[in-house]
């Protein structure tokens, strides 16, 4: 069992590095971190964080992100956002971008990849023949590089496709072991870009995005590291460009420069650059 000191060190770590706030969570850092210090050799906690800070490669510190950081996604998960994306936010971008033919639209917390993968495929559904004519890539990111190796592989279980569309499962997924499982097609791979990413670090993006997925991640940050990332979220967004978040999770109303269009769906006002 990891001591009161060793738990105050990882939560500090983590909040330093990540803005990640494991404060109340000793039980899941002990229970996710046991059985691999004692796999790796290491003493206790205390060796393995040494080993976790002296390591130039990263390769420990990935580890520690990986272990600490939980994924749990499947496909149309939240589907009515997906719905308010193809009836509302896409007729606008067409229109808007008509000219450009370029969208440009993040997930944050690609996990998986199940979210990424369907917001392709609500691009691709919604622009049918002329989907070949715009730039549709969305740009998915996560700060774990294990979820993302399983991201780009892009293989998934009947269960985690139970929700998908049947049409949809059989355009953009090949049935693999006799059907217990889906592999994702190159045509859709194409249309994601992964990418490992910090939340807490500078935005890289060179010019305005016009939709944001951050869903079910904010829930790891203290409010004050929330409205940072809120802020900088709103920065980096077109006028007029949309915010997703979780269905449970809320922005502070008296803070946030968004505006609400439905909970879990804020709108950057049209009239600011």
């Amino acid at each position: 069992m990891i001591t009161d000191e060793e738990f105050h060190r990882i939560s500090f770590y983590m909040k330093q590095n990540y803005g990640i706030d494991l404060s109340q969570k000793k039980v899941i850092i002990n229970g996710r971190l046991e059985n691999y210090i004692r796999r790796g050799g290491w003493q206790d906690c205390t060796d393995f964080m040494n080993a976790v800070e002296q390591d130039k490669t990263g390769a420990q510190e990935k580890m520690l992100v990986n272990l600490l950081t939980t994924n749990h996604t499947y496909f149309m998960r939240e589907f009515e956002h997906f719905e308010f994306f193809r009836k509302v936010v896409l007729p606008w971008l067409k229109t808007k971008e008509s000219a450009s033919k370029d969208l440009r639209i993040w997930c944050g917390a690609a996990s998986t990849g199940e979210e990424p993968y369907t917001i392709a495929m609500v691009l691709t559904d919604f622009f049918g023949l002329e989907h070949k004519q715009w730039d549709t890539k969305v740009l998915a990111t996560d700060i774990s590089t294990k979820v993302l190796k399983q991201a780009v592989a892009g293989v998934y279980s009947a269960e985690q496709l139970q929700k998908l569309p049947e049409h949809w499962k059989r355009h953009f997924f090949t049935s693999a072991a006799g059907g217990s499982q889906y592999m994702v097609k190159d045509e859709l791979k194409q249309e994601v870009v992964f990418r490992q990413f910090n939340l807490m670090d500078p935005f890289p993006f060179k010019r305005k995005l016009h939709t944001i997925f951050l869903r079910n991640v904010m829930i790891y940050f203290d409010d004050a590291t929330k409205r940072e990332l809120v802020q900088k979220v709103y920065n980096a967004l077109i006028p007029g460009g949309y915010l997703f978040i979780g269905t449970t999770e809320t922005l502070d109303r008296s803070s946030t420069p968004f505006q609400i269009v439905q909970p879990s769906i804020f709108r950057k006002k049209e009239g600011n650059g």
